[in-house]
């Protein structure tokens, strides 16, 4: 039977994202609308570090077990050192920075941004190592091995390779969902991602261009209710992974959180509903954890954003029944 609790001294204000520490289930980073970034022991239910920025920090992600790296709304990018407290500005975007993340097979922290650019940053010298201007401005982000895939406005999806620092080249497609990406991830075996839209659906895709394997792709509907004869339609704002299992979970502007099995199209199961919108997701790198972070802010609804509903980090220690595909006959 899984066990779940919710952290102590969450942020205060939206939830921008939660990520586990590359090396097990104790350690979470989560930046938050309310100007901060924390660091918490999840094991002792406690936070261990919170570092206040100067405007909403709306991404963050580990680049080893004791470095971090966040982006801000005023375009700031900053790293951490968490065996001594520190926090160090290394750059800028001219805008919001919307998405960070690490990409270990090339050691480079990618960040993205409102201002329709990608920046390269040296993990180990933090340096800035190149700038690659985009079709609109990023709204997704996702690591598959050596490739970065990002979603920007307009619907484009762009695909390049890190391995070539000197000219990166850019595959670009055009999202297969009708409307606005808000989250892409990577799956575990590098073959491909998924992406979801405001519009309560996801994509699964494949960076194989060869026409055997675009047939294997597919989109379907997901948190959406029906009440009275009426379709409410959910944002999908989050994503996450089951690294073991390559199973993955999807979080909503309607509070819940479904698992689905993506290779034999079917949902697995969904969880309780959660006090307000699911903002984040995250599951440890053994699969044993899975994070879950839900803001009134994420909400469509005016007046559920006025009303409250409560800024939380849930900790669910998930289980195999909850994770892992079913045999299929």
């Amino acid at each position: 039977m899984s066990s779940e609790y919710k952290l102590n001294d969450c942020p205060t204000d939206g939830i921008s994202a939660v990520k586990f520490s590359p090396t097990g289930s104790q350690f979470l980073l989560t930046s938050s609308w309310d100007s901060s970034l924390c660091l918490y022991d999840v094991a002792a239910n406690s936070q261990r570090f919170r570092y206040d920025e100067s405007s909403p920090v709306l991404d963050c992600c580990f680049s080893d077990p004791v470095h971090g790296w966040s982006g801000g709304l005023d375009g700031s990018v900053t790293a951490y050192d968490f065996n001594v407290g520190k926090q160090t500005k290394f750059g800028n975007h001219n805008e919001g920075v919307r998405c960070v993340e690490y990409c270990p097979d090339e050691g480079l922290v990618v960040t993205g941004s409102w201002d329709s650019t990608l920046k390269l940053w040296d993990a180990r010298s933090n340096d800035c190592v190149a700038t690659c201007p985009q079709r609109g401005k990023v709204y997704a982000l996702a690591v598959c091995g050596s490739k970065i895939v990002v979603g920007t406005s307009g619907k484009g999806i762009e695909i390049a390779d890190l391995r070539n620092m000197q000219y990166l080249k850019m595959q670009r497609r055009e999202s297969s969902l009708k409307y606005q990406t808000r989250c892409i991830k990577a799956f575990p075996n590098k073959e491909g991602f998924v992406l979801s839209s405001i519009e309560g659906r996801v994509a699964v895709e494949y960076l194989d261009m060869a026409p055997q394997v675009q047939k294997k792709k597919y989109a379907f509907k997901c948190h959406r209710v029906k009440e009275n004869g009426l379709e409410y339609i959910y944002a999908v704002h989050a994503i996450a992974f089951h690294n073991k299992y390559s199973t993955f979970a999807t979080g909503g502007a309607d509070g819940f959180v479904n698992m689905w099995d993506g290779f034999n199209k079917k949902r697995l199961c969904q969880f309780h509903h959660f006090p307000s919108a699911i903002s984040s997701l995250a599951f440890s790198s053994d699969g044993s954890v899975l994070a879950i972070a839900c803001s009134p802010l994420y909400s469509a609804n005016v007046d559920a954003q006025q009303e409250g509903g409560e800024d939380a980090i849930f900790i669910r220690h998930v289980t195999d029944a909850e994770t892992k595909p079913k045999t299929v006959s």
